[in-house]
Parts: C-alpha cells; sequence; structure tokens
C-alpha cells in the first residue's frame, strides 16, 4: 500500500474541470513483460525485502503494487474503493492477511482476478469536480517588515537544519527589531542546537514574554526547567499548568501531548496517560514512538495482550531502531499474553555485537559553523562512553555511524544531535570488537531510549504492605 498509493496518485490528471483519479501508469509496461509476483509474496514484502533492493526485483515490485491498488480501488465487485477504506481501518488490530480475506475474499479468488484486470486494455477511474476558483481580493493581508521577513528566512532554513544559513538572517532580525519574539525564538533554538542552554533559556523566556502566543517558545522553555525533571508535587502542578497551556495555544501539538501522559505516568493517573498517549498517536500516527507510548502504558496497567498488539503493529511496519524499540515492549509481554502469529526479532548490524548501557558522556568535534558538511576525519574525533554495571565503557566509530532515538525524546523531533543533552540517557550501542586498548569497540550504530518513567511509590497498608494499582477496564 506505501508504494502502490504513491503510484496511484502520482498519476492523478488535473484539467480545467475535473480531476481524474486512477489513470494508468507507464508500469503496465512492466507487468506485461514479466511474470508476476505470486499475491501471497507481495503481501509479505517488507522494507527489509530484495523486492526493495533489487533493481529488477523491485521494478515489478512497484508496477504490482500499483495495479494491485488500482484493482482493489476500481475492480469489480470493489465497491469503488470503500472495501480498500474497510481493509485499511482494520489493519490497526488485525494481522494483514488475515484483514485482506475478510474484506476482498479467498486471496486466491483476488490473484485470479488481479491477474485478469491486469490484461484490460481500459482501466477503470473516478473523477472529481475542481473546486470553484478563488479570488485574492477575498483573502486578507499585511505588508511583513523587514524584521518579520528575516525571522521567517532564517526558520526557514533553521527547520531545514542550515544553521549556517539561519544565523545571519536572525542575527539582522534581531538588529532590526529587538522586540520580534520570533526571532528571539529562533536565537534560542540556535544557541540549543549549539549546546548554549543557559542562552536559549534566556532567548525562549524573551520570546514568550513579547509574543505569548509561541507556543514552541513556551513549550521548550517548559521542559528545559527544573520542573520537568522534579517530582515534588507544587513542580508537579505546575509542569500539567504549563503544558496545558502550550495545548491551549495549540491543541495539535502532540509533543505537549506525549509531556502530559508521561507526567501522568509519574502520578500514577495511566487512564489518564493511556488517553492523552493515544491522542499524541492520532495526531502523528507517523511516528513509531507514539504508537509505542500507548502500548507501554498498557503494559504498565497490566493489559499485556493489547500493549503487544501494539508492538507487532509499529514491529510490521517500521524497521531500524523503532522497530528494535517495539521489539522491546512485545518482550516485556509475557509470552501466554502475546497474540498468536509469525515470531518476531530485533534487527541486526551484520558484523556487530550489542551493548546496553546509559549514556555517561559524549565528546564531539569543535564545530565549525563555517562548514556545512563533516570533513575527514571527524568520526574519529566523536567519543562515547557509556556506564553498565558501574563500569565505564568508551567506543569510537571508525567511518560515521548510524544513529536512533526514540520519538517521544522531547528535543528529538526536529533538534536530535549526537553531541548534546544525551547524559544520562539508556542506550543500545552496535559495534565491532576493536584492537585499541582503550576503547571496547568500534561503534556503527547508537540507539537512544526514552524509558517510560518509573511508577509513583505505593502508600504502605496498616499491616505495612505496598497497595497496587489494579489494571483497568478494556477502554
Amino acid at each position: 500500500l506505501d508504494e502502490g498509493l504513491a503510484d496511484f496518485h502520482a498519476n492523478t490528471k488535473f484539467e480545467k474541470n475535473k480531476i481524474y483519479v486512477g489513470a494508468p501508469s507507464w508500469r503496465l509496461r512492466v507487468l506485461r513483460s514479466h511474470p508476476p509476483i505470486p499475491l501471497d509474496t507481495l503481501l509479505s514484502v517488507t522494507p527489509a525485502s530484495p523486492y526493495y533492493h533489487d533493481e529488477e526485483k523491485a521494478s515489478l515490485f512497484y508496477a504490482q503494487s500499483w495495479i494491485l491498488t488500482h484493482y482493489l480501488f476500481f475492480g469489480p465487485n470493489m465497491e469503488s474503493g470503500k472495501k480498500m477504506v474497510r481493509f485499511i481501518g482494520l489493519l490497526d488490530d488485525t494481522e494483514q492477511k488475515k484483514a485482506f480475506a475478510q474484506v476482498f475474499g479467498d486471496p486466491k479468488e483476488v490473484e485470479k482476478g488481479l491477474e485478469q484486470y491486469s490484461r484490460n486494455f481500459l482501466l477503470s477511474g473516478g473523477y472529481l469536480n475542481t473546486p470553484a476558483s478563488t479570488d485574492e481580493k477575498e483573502f486578507t493581508s499585511r505588508r511583513m517588515t523587514m524584521a518579520e521577513t528575516e525571522a521567517e528566512l532564517g526558520s526557514y532554513h533553521l527547520w531545514s537544519r542550515a544553521p549556517s544559513l539561519a544565523r545571519p538572517l536572525i542575527e539582522q532580525a534581531l538588529k532590526d527589531d529587538p522586540k520580534l519574539g520570533l526571532a528571539h525564538e529562533d536565537m534560542a533554538f540556535l544557541n540549543f542546537v549549539d549546546g548554549k542552554d543557559d542562552d536559549a533559556a534566556r532567548e525562549f523566556t524573551q520570546a514568550v514574554a513579547l509574543d505569548p502566543k509561541l507556543h514552541l517558545s513556551l513549550f521548550s522553555l517548559t521542559m528545559m526547567s527544573p520542573m520537568a525533571h522534579s517530582d515534588a508535587p507544587a513542580d508537579l502542578a505546575e509542569l500539567e499548568r504549563s503544558l496545558n497551556k502550550v495545548l491551549e495555544m495549540d491543541s495539535q501539538f502532540a509533543p505537549a501531548w506525549v509531556q502530559l501522559a508521561r507526567l501522568h505516568v509519574r502520578q500514577g493517573k495511566l487512564d489518564q496517560a493511556y488517553r492523552e498517549a493515544r491522542q499524541a498517536e492520532k495526531l502523528e500516527p507517523a511516528r513509531a514512538g507514539y504508537h509505542l507510548l500507548g502500548g507501554q502504558i498498557l503494559q504498565r496497567m497490566g493489559r499485556g495482550a493489547e500493549a503487544a498488539t501494539f508492538a507487532r503493529f509499529v514491529a510490521s511496519r517500521w524497521q531500524g531502531p523503532d522497530h528494535d524499540e517495539a521489539i522491546e515492549l512485545w518482550n516485556r509481554v509475557p509470552a501466554d499474553q502475546r497474540p498468536p502469529g509469525e515470531p518476531m526479532v530485533a534487527s541486526e548490524v551484520p558484523g556487530t555485537q550489542m551493548i546496553e548501557g546509559v549514556v555517561k558522556s559524549v565528546r564531539c568535534a569543535a564545530r565549525n559553523t563555517e562548514r556545512t558538511a563533516p570533513e575527514a576525519g571527524d568520526e574519529q574525533k566523536f567519543t562515547l562512553t557509556i556506564e553498565q554495571g558501574g563500569h565505564e565503557l568508551k567506543f569510537q566509530p571508525k567511518a560515521g555511524f548510524g544513529a536512533g532515538y526514540s520519538d517521544t525524546l522531547w528535543w528529538g523531533r526536529d533538534h536530535f544531535m549526537t553531541c548534546r543533552h544525551i547524559e544520562g540517557i539508556r542506550a543500545l550501542i552496535h559495534y565491532k570488537p576493536s584492537s585499541d586498548p582503550g576503547f571496547a569497540g568500534e561503534l556503527t550504530r547508537m540507539d537512544l531510549r526514552d524509558d517510560l518513567p518509573p511508577a509513583p511509590a505505593q502508600p504502605k497498608t496498616a499491616e505495612g504492605k505496598t497497595t497496587e494499582e489494579k489494571p483497568t477496564a478494556k477502554q
């Protein structure tokens, strides 16, 4: 579906009065010159499959994914896409092949129909009437100041991860208008990327004071403050108030929902935390970690079978660190509570070993702000130290390394960096043995985890026993 829908919509035709959906693709030529992939095989392809990487197989895979998607929309008895919608809806809770058979019928019969459909000289399609034209005079507008223009352009480069292009524009915006909140917000993020947290906090504070509607500044200032890590009741209450204020400004801002969920986990309010995690997931379903947050809370609540469903959902759709994080959740659920199906295993980095620990420190090459790309030898200046069982282990890459992180890390979405803000985080290190006695190994991949906060201490009964929160009914 990922690839089939992409091609299906890529061939949309736009005319003056109508938009035609389902126009034929050039991939028909591929289909008619190669024997088809068996449907059972097609439904089993994952991003790790040779069908994604072998050039000849990939060409046929894309072509057949397109024609299957087209068939499931416009083929006989497909109800013009209504069955496809039902199928997609089932994928959240049902294994793909089972959902396919439930909606479309016997896969063998579907395969026969698909083969006949792909040989047709004419293909069905659909159309939409184009919307009425709009009149630019109906829109309200105003002329931006030079400082606003510079700040907006600076923001563009900042979020495009081009700080060397962003900085001069942002600095000029601050000169032209020292009271422009957006310019202070931009400068705060530049400072944060550089590891100048105190400077960033001052800029965020000024940004919020000048423009109280800048929810990113308020959110970042909140997460950088001591109250974000405090268990004092007054700090927890203030943290909740501040996060709710962010959501009053922008209720669609998923990271604030994530942090509210984590806050309520710390307070033992698991039902509320679960609802907030699902809200974040609903807003940004493409983030694997948001699905896993809901699953982790379910597992904490004692609802292991449901948690395992979340883990399987992510593991079957994502690869690499996201997949492995889902496998961690899956393995925490007792085997007798996991739904039946094919066994799931973590991904492997060929030729490496894996070790787990807490990041103790990171040493990086001195940053040259004039450079836009790493230079040869930079990887030798990166040193990672982790702590495991009271021992410190050092790793250094030889020729670059991969890095992944949980989506729920608040700074990870737009400012993930291997050199900043990762101390104290649990890390899974993939490495090759090193002959250098000063290092435990050659770093090849580092995955950072954002573990669920610990449960609050349980009050003791008169008998001296702790009380436990009982699993609640399924919501």
